[in-house]
């Protein structure tokens, strides 16, 4: 399949990106300094320059013909409305613009229930929470996209173990790998399809986690 993959040198979308093409994926990772981008000699990636104050239709012209559009970006709290927002909707109406359907959110542990923000854990997030609700509200409620959002909980530079819980709502640990072998299994699932996953670290396989949401 062809992939695009919005925000391609952070931390779980570089793991995503060699996810991706070891599944025999063709990969445009697009980024703000595409120079960095892992595996940008390979084959089966192209990297691409991205500007997510671009306009909807620029955004749309630099995708393309896709098969599925991952995003991944995140400021880290300095552009959160122009990047982790804005930025985020204007890939999806490039998407719908361009007749793409399939579209994988990574966001944030309850990002759209407000009603948890205050707990420990996630008070200290919580500017980049806001961001994220406007975000994924807008992917389930405003497009036509099939959608799948995931959720995890804090994440950790651990090694990965393969193994997730899904639908856990406590705030807790997800090693970065194991949050990105997960956006890739998600892809191979169809019932993640208008989807909203919460997971953290556990003790099931990804693939027969998903298998179950």
């Amino acid at each position: 399949m062809k992939i695009f993959v919005v925000g391609a040198t952070g931390r779980v979308a570089s793991e995503l990106v060699k996810d991706l093409v070891a599944k025999g994926h063709q990969v445009t990772a697009a980024a703000r300094h595409p120079e960095n981008v892992l595996l940008k000699d390979s084959p089966q990636v192209t990297a691409v320059k991205l500007d997510l104050h671009a306009s909807k239709e620029e955004l749309a012209a630099l995708i393309g013909q896709q098969d599925a559009i991952y995003f991944t970006a995140g400021s880290r709290g300095k552009d959160l409305l122009q990047t982790d927002a804005f930025g985020a909707v204007k890939t999806m109406q490039a998407a719908e613009l361009n007749g793409i359907k399939r579209y994988i959110m990574l966001s944030s542990l309850h990002a759209l229930e407000p009603e948890f923000w205050y707990e420990d854990g996630l008070a200290q997030i919580m500017d980049y929470n806001i961001a994220k609700f406007f975000a994924d509200h807008y992917l389930v409620h405003n497009t036509d996209l099939d959608y799948t959002i995931l959720q995890p909980t804090a994440l950790t530079e651990e090694p990965g173990t393969g193994k997730i819980t899904v639908g856990a709502n406590k705030v807790s640990k997800n090693p970065i790998p194991d949050v990105a072998l997960t956006l890739a299994e998600i892809l191979e699932h169809d019932n993640t399809r208008k989807k909203v996953i919460m997971m953290s670290s556990g003790d099931t396989p990804i693939e027969q986690a998903l298998a179950s949401v």
